[in-house]
C-alpha cells in the first residue's frame, strides 16, 4: 500500500520523488537577478511609481530605493534601448482616420456637427434646462398645414400681451425651393423679428426630388433622399433656435388620407426628429398622430368632449378650425412649459 501524506499539495513532494532541481538559494539568485535587470532597463519606474502613492511606509520604501535605481538607470544606455525595443507596442502610434478627433463623415467637405452640452437634452440627464426668459414674440411659420393654426395661437396669446407674427408660406416646402428657400427664409425671419419661440408647420407639398451630385436627381423616398431633407431640417433648426436664445416647436405631419402621401409624411417625419437631435433642449419635436390618428390609421373625425367631431379638412391632408385649435393647445401647452403660463 503506497505510503500517505497529510497534505500532498506541499511543496516537500518535491523532494521525496527526487524531482527537486532548484534550491532556495538558486531562487534567491534568480530574484536578484531579476531586480539588478529591472532596475538597469527600467529603474525610473520606481520613482514613478512611488510618486503615484499617497504618504506612507510604501511610498518611503520605493522612494528610498528608487533613487538609486533611477540613477543607475540613467547612467547606463539600457533603459532607452529597451524604449525602443518595446516601441511596437506602444499606444501612442498613428492610428489612420477616424479617431474622436475627426471632424469630417462621408468623405471630404461632409461636416459633422459638433456635440457640444446643448446636444443634450437636460431633463434626460436629470438636469434643469436654462430658463428662455420671458415670451414676448413668437412666430407661427410654415406652408399651408400653418394656417388656420396661426390664428389660433394668436387668438389664445394676443390677449396675454404676446406678438404672434403669423407667416405662411402657402404651396412650399422644404424640398421645393421654387417657391421659397426656406434656408433663406429661416434666416430673414429672425433678422427681422428675433422670436422668442418659433412654431413650424410645414409637410404638405414634399417628395420633390433633390439635386444630387452631377446633377443626378435624388427621389422621394429612399434614405438619401431623407439625408438631404434632414439637413435641411437642421439647417433651418439651427438658424431658429439663435444659439440656444429662441426655442422651436416643430410640428410633425398629421397622418393623410391618401397612401402615397403617407409614404412621404412618415420619412418626412423621420427626417426631423434626425435633423433637430442635436439642440433637443431648445427644440420641440410635437407628435401629432397620437391626438388626429389615434390608432395608427387616417380617420377625419376624432372624439372632442366626448362627441365624434370632424378635424380634416375634405383633402385629408389639412386640419380644418377644429383640428387647428385642438393642435394650438398642444403647442401652447410645450411653450408654458418652457416660458411658463
Amino acid at each position: 500500500m503506497p505510503s500517505t501524506h497529510r497534505d500532498d499539495s506541499q511543496m516537500s513532494r518535491f523532494d521525496r520523488e527526487g524531482v527537486r532541481r532548484v534550491g532556495a538559494r538558486d531562487a534567491v539568485k534568480a530574484m536578484a537577478l531579476t531586480a539588478v535587470i529591472l532596475i538597469l532597463f527600467s529603474g525610473n519606474s520606481i520613482g514613478d511609481a512611488a510618486d503615484e502613492l499617497g504618504p506612507g511606509l510604501e511610498r518611503d520604501v520605493l522612494e528610498v530605493v528608487g533613487a538609486p535605481a533611477g540613477w543607475i538607470a540613467d547612467h547606463t544606455p539600457l533603459e532607452e534601448a529597451g524604449n525602443s525595443i518595446t516601441a511596437g507596442l506602444s499606444p501612442d502610434d498613428e492610428l489612420g482616420a477616424g479617431g474622436f478627433d475627426a471632424q469630417t463623415i462621408g468623405g471630404e467637405g461632409a461636416a459633422i456637427a459638433p456635440v457640444t452640452p446643448d446636444s443634450f437634452d437636460p431633463t434626460a440627464i436629470g438636469a434643469e434646462p436654462e430658463d428662455p426668459g420671458e415670451l414676448e414674440t413668437i412666430l407661427v411659420t410654415g406652408d399651408s398645414l400653418s394656417t388656420p393654426l396661426d390664428q389660433e395661437i394668436a387668438r389664445l396669446l394676443s390677449p396675454e400681451g404676446v406678438e404672434v407674427i403669423q407667416d405662411p408660406h402657402l404651396a412650399s416646402g422644404i424640398s421645393n425651393d421654387a417657391i421659397v428657400d426656406w434656408g433663406r427664409l429661416s434666416t430673414s425671419q429672425v433678422d427681422e423679428d428675433t422670436p422668442d419661440a418659433i412654431v413650424m408647420f410645414m409637410g404638405a407639398n414634399e417628395g420633390y426630388d433633390f439635386e444630387g451630385p452631377g446633377g443626378e436627381p435624388i427621389k422621394c423616398c429612399g434614405a438619401d433622399w431623407a439625408a438631404v431633407y434632414a439637413s435641411r431640417v437642421r439647417q433651418m433648426a439651427n438658424t431658429y433656435r439663435q444659439e440656444g436664445d429662441a426655442r422651436l416647436y416643430w410640428l410633425k405631419i398629421p397622418l393623410p388620407r391618401d397612401p402615397d402621401r403617407q409614404e412621404v409624411a412618415k420619412v418626412v417625419n423621420e427626417a426631423i426628429e434626425v435633423g433637430v437631435q442635436p439642440w433637443r433642449s431648445q427644440i420641440r419635436v410635437l407628435e401629432t398622430d397620437p391626438t388626429f390618428a389615434p390608432d395608427g390609421t387616417y380617420t377625419d373625425s376624432i372624439e372632442v368632449d366626448g362627441e365624434s367631431t370632424i378635424v380634416r379638412e375634405g383633402d385629408g391632408i389639412h386640419l380644418n378650425d377644429v383640428g387647428s385649435g385642438i393642435a394650438a393647445d398642444q403647442v401652447l401647452e410645450a411653450v408654458e412649459n418652457d416660458f411658463g403660463p
